[in-house]
């Protein structure tokens, strides 16, 4: 099969060589069982080189199973990996098969292997090197006929020297490296990505797809992309959903891009099947994105009352204006709490009840943000890099949160 028709059946985009040379690495050790290590940093889709390395091998009709590593607790990794017997541990009610006794004869997936306990990886090395495995709380020796594909975005020979990987696995894995290059070394590539991500919205959501204007692409093609593809993608379905003109200047784009303008961008959750995040809290994200226009709509009515140049019926006005837009960031049916303005006779000397208004709604709108943020850190049991991932910002931005709302 060549790279085209491999391109076109995984839903591969980009011509970029790095790219290429990444599927046509895949293809020749495919028909091998030889054991694959594919590197790349986080958002580059990794995950869709074991899926062509099994759709190619004598293996194609056996099973697959990709394994988080990552998202495993340690306590039940092994478990998972290679089964229990009865009794094993308080709650192994009966006996259980692990992944590697599960996929015999097929291909498994360690997605973030780096993350793997230490034990976990002398299990690990055993099966690479014997084909052997014994289950949790049992002393029989299993054998399966397992290949194995790993990944990670983590420098391993750094880990190494940090004690927290086995140099001797490491170099099992790492028979056939697979390095998938980053969406900065393959700028040619990222116009077409946004016009493949925007045809997908404009089809999800029914209505028109973004276009970019020529400083607004090369704004996108000189941005260096730490999140990669999936960052893009989380991007262009920002601007498909709060963009009414679908026509995106370099002035937009620039509010999108992280330090690249003054605006708080919208936590949008990542667009993959595995997230727990409902349209609901979507509809919050966005609030909180329209919360500092909104409250300075606010002060800006509350210094007009204050300066004693508007009357009654003009503040009440305001205030609907201000409840629309609330309105209108939810949709239809959203149950969503609409902040109450409430018009009290004007008092220029004393325009407090108004001021404590928008400090409580703001700080209620703060109070949704922690719980989403807390939501994201248990769901992911406090790694904060995924739960970084999953919220669509960065690390650092994470940390910076977690400490604001003291988590």
């Amino acid at each position: 099969m060549s790279i085209q028709d491999l391109k076109q059946r995984y839903g591969i985009i980009g011509n970029s060589p790095l790219l290429e040379h990444a599927i046509n690495t895949a293809r020749q050790v495919a028909p091998t069982d030889i054991t694959v290590l594919i590197t790349g940093e986080s958002g580059t889709g990794k995950e869709v080189f074991p899926q062509i390395i099994h759709g190619l091998s004598s293996r194609k009709h056996g099973p697959y199973i990709a394994v988080n590593c990552g998202a495993i607790p340690e306590g039940t990794i092994d478990s998972e990996l290679f089964g229990h017997e009865k009794g094993a541990f308080t709650g192994a009610h009966e006996a259980r098969k692990g992944y590697f006794e599960v996929v015999n004869g097929g291909t498994i997936f360690l997605d973030e292997v780096a993350e793997l306990p230490l034990l976990t990886q002398v299990r690990l090395l055993r099966v690479l090197e014997t084909g052997e495995f014994i289950k949790v709380g049992s002393s029989k020796v299993i054998k399966t006929n397992v290949r194995v594909v790993a990944a990670t975005n983590v420098d391993i020979p750094q880990a190494i020297r940090n004690g927290k990987f086995r140099e001797d696995l490491y170099y099992r894995l790492n028979t056939v490296p697979i390095q998938v290059p980053s969406l900065r070394q393959r700028k040619e590539d990222i116009q077409l990505l946004f016009r493949k991500f925007a045809s997908d919205f404009a089809d999800r959501y029914r209505m028109p797809a973004v276009t970019l204007t020529p400083d607004a692409i090369e704004m996108l093609t000189s941005f260096a992309w730490p999140g990669n593809v999936r960052q893009l993608k989380n991007i262009t379905e920002q601007l498909s959903i709060l963009e009414r003109n679908k026509t995106i200047s370099g002035d937009v784009l620039r509010n999108y891009l992280p330090n690249e303008g003054a605006r708080t961008l919208p936590i949008v959750a990542g667009t993959t099947g595995g997230s727990e995040f409902t349209e609901r809290d979507l509809l919050y994200k966005v609030l909180f994105d329209m919360r500092k226009d909104i409250v300075d709509l606010k002060k800006l009515v509350l210094e007009m009352i204050a300066s004693g140049g508007v009357t009654g019926a003009f503040t009440e006005s305001h205030a609907q204006i201000i409840d629309k837009l609330y309105q209108e960031v939810v949709t239809p049916g959203a149950q969503i709490p609409q902040p109450t303005i409430s018009i009290q006779p004007v008092n220029n000397t004393s325009p407090v009840t108004r001021h404590d208004e928008i400090i409580d709604e703001n700080l209620s709108l703060e109070e949704r943000e922690k719980e989403t943020i807390k939501k994201a850190i248990e769901k992911h049991r406090g790694r904060r890099k995924h739960a970084a991932r999953e919220l669509g910002i960065s690390e650092r931005t994470l940390y910076r949160k977690i400490k604001e709302y003291d988590l």
